[in-house]
């Protein structure tokens, strides 16, 4: 707890904190943030300017009290892992520091697909630290903003208490916004907890400290995912990526080759062979929204092809028959590419020409 209380978490975070717990006559609380355990492994030894920055980061699991009334599934919990990173540096490294994080967060929204907005949340009511301090760590953010042409908005009063931060909003499929990234400047926990290091000219000296979340809770983030997508996720992230479906018996052992040499090339595959029919099993998987399915007919175990069947494809569209290797091989390039969109596409039906299948 007495952590907590020189971090100021235990004045100016209270109502989000689970209550002591006595330990051996000592008072114990769930963590609600990771930060004050960065700050003990950084003063366990003396630093030097040499050192600096320093970067710690962990999938640390965090707790805070949250009314039963508020609780919603993945979305809104009292314990969840969050991606915590804090980095202690000089003030001449913190807008490098920052460019850095920014293109991190750049390109991880990017990978999944996200546009998003940028607040700038300014000093709070409960603010730790004078006005002087403040000012300077909001100019710094503003200005490592406007030297990369980025447009934000000011929250005002929205910051931590103990520095201003840049909240990225993720924009859904459907217009909603959701919190996602945080970066934070922070000057006051440095002070409150004495922090140094030896500069170049042998004095000691306070440094700066930043905290960046990527997706900040990783179960709010996979929901979010889960509604921005509505389940139809990109094949690098869909936990089965291809279905093969024989259309009969007789090609079940072809199939489970090709299932096979699906798994050995790294590819999340799974062989359908029950003995419902081809109607019903491509159905059910077009409802678990797997991103390809390969049918193998007669014809397919002959050829040394696939009939590939593409997640959305409408009736107006037949499956595409490839090689298995160019199937292989076009998969592995969306997964490494971490496509959003599927790069395979379905081939159109020719007029008065009726699905083969």
């Amino acid at each position: 707890e007495k952590l907590f209380e020189i971090s100021g978490h235990l004045v100016n975070f209270r109502e989000g904190m689970f209550g002591a717990m006595d330990v051996e006559g000592g008072a114990y609380r769930p963590k609600p943030m990771n930060c004050p355990g960065h700050i003990c492994i950084y003063e366990s030894k003396q630093r030097s300017y040499r050192d600096l920055p320093i970067r710690y980061a962990e999938f640390g699991t965090v707790y805070r009290y949250e009314r039963s009334g508020v609780l919603h599934g993945m979305l809104r919990v009292r314990g969840f892992t969050q991606d915590d990173a804090h980095v202690f540096c000089t003030p001449s490294q913190v807008p490098s520091e920052i460019e850095r994080l920014l293109d991190l967060v750049d390109e991880m929204l990017r990978v999944f697909g996200y546009p998003y907005t940028i607040e700038l949340a300014t000093k709070p009511e409960n603010a730790l630290g004078g006005d002087a301090m403040w000012s300077e760590a909001i100019d710094t953010l503003a200005a490592v903003l406007k030297s990369r042409g980025q447009e934000y908005t000011v929250d005002e009063g929205g910051g931590a208490f103990y520095g201003p931060k840049l909240d990225f909003k993720l924009i859904d499929a459907i217009g909603r916004k959701w919190q996602g990234p945080t970066v934070q400047l922070d000057f006051n926990l440095p002070e409150r907890f004495g922090l140094e290091y030896v500069g170049e000219d042998n004095a000691r000296h306070r440094p700066i400290m930043l905290h960046r979340v990527l997706v900040g809770s990783m179960e709010r983030f996979v929901g979010g995912l889960l509604e921005h997508f509505a389940g139809a996720f990109p094949v690098w992230l869909a936990p089965e990526q291809v279905r093969v479906l024989p259309i009969t018996d007789v090609e079940s052992d072809v199939a489970r080759d090709v299932t096979n040499r699906l798994k050995a090339a790294q590819i999340r595959a799974h062989l359908d062979a029950r003995s419902e029919t081809l109607k019903y099993r491509v159905a059910e998987g077009a409802r678990m929204k797997i991103p390809y399915m390969l049918v193998i007919g007669k014809r397919e175990a002959q050829d040394g092809t696939v009939a590939v069947n593409v997640r959305g494809a409408g009736k107006e569209q037949k499956p595409l028959p490839l090689q298995l290797d160019d199937f292989i091989a076009r998969v592995k390039q969306e997964i490494s590419a971490r496509s959003v969109d599927l790069g395979i596409k379905a081939s159109p039906l020719a007029r008065g020409e009726t699905d083969p299948r």
